[in-house]
């Protein structure tokens, strides 16, 4: 019996014995054309791809012939092998394969005409958790690209968060507003300083045409005083406090950048105070050189710069409502010598008590403002009514029809409070300035006195200001 009889032969197989018969056959001379059988089968085009026919002697007997005909169509590829003897078929054995065949010309080199194997479930484990993988890179890239957080690990961030939880929104900018019912201080009329406001009273107003306002407030006693503090006053160069605390709520956003170049244009320069104003068009100072000048000398030049930086007058407004500081309008680029630009005593004094409680800064930036504001060069108003000891960040302002101060005092026994005082004047007159050092005076002695007789009675502004001022 053949052996394809016996053992069923894959192609691979097939191909390798046909191969080998086909050498012996030619070393000896033995091969002789098939007798008898048509080269090619009359099948259909549309079934068969490829058909060939291979015939060899076999071995021993010289009439002895066998054939290999192998079929491939789209069906699978069918093999059959026959032996015959002095044109008398012997035997005869078809195998057929589930292998499509591959059309003319199609075919790959280093194809096998071998089926796929089915992938193990190792496999499909493997496959699965690479889809997973990169679906979750994808995923977390378009986000992050989307939807842009701040630095993780900050307090600025969580501190954000936190109060972005109690208010229920965010603010103009990306700013997060207080709630505006607990923004001014919360007063108690028994703490109220009366007998130091009676005679800032009469001092004031044994000053023909000076009309002065005020607002001075410990929060750890409570105690305050409080003299127009709710009218509005020319803010003159006390408008750059909230300027800078803008600023440095844009650095803890990573809106900008300490750093970060900005260019002097000629549509930013102003007159009277500063030195920017006499550098050329096009001058570069950094982000940090610009808040310092105008905190520091006052220049108007660099507040300009950085009002076009923060986004424009506008923006700012927003932004400063968004602190609940409804009172503080900037209207026009400075030097604003017609004092259009307004605030009043209390928002002012609320804005100096967040900034030195921490509640609009993270703690660096709000040590970088608090610095800046204690390097200031005009200490003619406020300073010299202080007591020895004491400490004062503050931000002067001073036009023709007001002039002004307002700033952090920190007395010896280690409280602090705040004080915002205000003279409208006729034009640049120096009475004012006087006016205001004589209310300092008797403000701090007041303060002083309250805080010694009385017990820390915290009287917070916010939730957050719990904290000890800084």
């Amino acid at each position: 019996m053949s052996e394809y009889a016996r053992k069923p032969l894959s192609v691979g197989q097939r191909r390798q014995l046909l191969k080998q018969r086909r050498q012996a056959a030619q070393r000896k001379g033995r091969q002789q054309p098939q007798q008898g059988l048509p080269q090619k089968d009359s099948l259909s085009r549309n079934a068969v791809a490829k058909q060939r026919v291979y015939t060899a002697a076999s071995q021993g007997s010289a009439q002895g012939l066998t054939t290999l005909r192998v079929q491939r169509s789209a069906q699978g590829s069918r093999a059959s092998v026959s032996r015959s003897s002095n044109g008398r078929q012997l035997q005869s054995v078809s195998r057929l394969s589930a292998v499509p065949a591959i059309a003319p010309g199609t075919r790959k080199k280093g194809h096998n005409f071998r089926p796929q194997r089915k992938p193990s479930w190792i496999q499909n484990i493997l496959r699965l958790s690479l889809l997973g993988l990169g679906i979750s890179t994808i995923a977390g890239t378009a986000i992050a690209l989307l939807h842009p957080e701040p630095p993780s690990g900050t307090l600025a961030s969580s501190k954000l968060q936190s109060q972005k939880n109690a208010s229920g929104s965010e603010g103009v900018n990306g700013t997060t507003p207080f709630d505006t019912a607990a923004t001014l201080p919360i007063l108690n009329p028994d703490k109220e300083l009366k007998d130091a406001k009676a005679k800032i009273q009469a001092i004031a107003a044994a000053q023909k045409d000076l009309v002065a306002g005020m607002f001075f407030y410990n929060p750890e006693t409570g105690a305050y005083l409080d003299l127009s503090g709710d009218k509005p006053f020319s803010a003159a160069s006390t408008i750059k406090l909230p300027v800078l605390v803008a600023f440095f709520q844009a650095v803890d956003a990573g809106q900008v950048r300490l750093d970060e170049p900005l260019v002097m244009r000629k549509d930013l320069i102003a007159s009277e105070s500063g030195v920017m104003q006499y550098q050329p068009v096009g001058t570069k100072y950094s982000a940090l050189e610009t808040v310092d000048q105008m905190i520091t000398i006052s220049d108007n030049t660099a507040t300009n710069m950085l009002i076009d930086r923060l986004g424009g007058i506008v923006a700012l407004n927003q932004r400063f409502k968004s602190w609940g500081l409804t009172q503080i309008n900037l209207r026009n680029p400075l030097p604003d010598l017609q004092g259009t630009n307004t605030v009043t005593p209390k928002d002012l004094s609320t804005l100096m008590l967040k900034l030195g409680q921490g509640d609009l800064l993270t703690p660096r930036s709000r040590d970088l403002a608090l610095d800046i504001l204690r390097r200031t060069v005009t200490q003619t108003l406020l300073p010299p009514g202080l007591g020895a000891g004491s400490t004062i960040a503050h931000k002067t302002g001073d036009i023709g029809p007001s002039v002004g101060d307002s700033g952090l005092i920190g007395m010896p026994n280690g409280q602090r409070y705040v004080a915002t005082v205000f003279v409208k004047r006729p034009h640049n007159d120096p009475r004012a300035q006087e006016l205001i050092r004589q209310i300092s005076k008797i403000s701090y002695q007041a303060l002083s006195s309250a805080s010694r007789s009385a017990p820390a009675a915290p009287a917070p502004v916010t939730a957050s200001t719990a904290q000890a001022l800084p």
